[in-house]
């Protein structure tokens, strides 16, 4: 059950394959989707990508928060990469407490490291307060223009 001390209390770290049912559970509260399945092995994988992070926030034994970000290989900006942020929640019972302010320091400093150009964030068009949370943090949504492609429509054109 998750507490309600402050977010300072908990720690940011790397994820590991423990904690796969815990990602799950709080994926769970960003989609709806039967398909999910978190592989306790991919996340190994991904602890082991240098190019990738799944951070998570942990107050004692509870994961209370996600976030995943990908460092993209790009020429523009000589070696410089680009960063895209995905799946970042915060388990219901402890939003606005400043737990999804700390994962996305988290990327900041993760892509800070690794010198990237710029930080991007896709969102469901109807999650506005969200969309107010991301802004807070710094990041524009009128900037650009984001579109998506899913996997039954690869290949088709208009």
């Amino acid at each position: 059950m998750p507490t309600r001390t402050p977010a300072s209390a908990g720690t940011i770290r790397k994820a590991t394959s423990p904690d796969a049912p815990h990602i799950a559970r709080l994926y769970a509260m960003l989609v709806s989707n039967p398909a999910m399945h978190v592989l306790p092995e991919r996340l190994a994988e991904i602890a082991d990508d240098p190019n990738t992070a799944l951070f998570v926030f942990e107050q004692g034994q509870a994961v209370l928060g996600t976030v995943l970000v990908s460092l993209c290989a790009d020429v523009m900006f000589g070696r410089q990469p680009f960063a895209v942020v995905e799946n970042i929640v915060v388990d219901q019972a402890v939003r606005g407490q400043h737990i999804g302010e700390r994962l996305l320091q988290a990327v900041d400093d993760f892509c800070q490291t690794a010198g990237c150009s710029k930080i991007m964030l896709l969102s469901a068009a109807s999650r506005e307060r969200a969309h107010a949370f991301f802004e807070r943090c710094g990041y524009w949504g009128s900037a650009k223009r984001g579109f998506v492609k899913y996997r039954p429509a690869f290949g088709v054109r208009a």
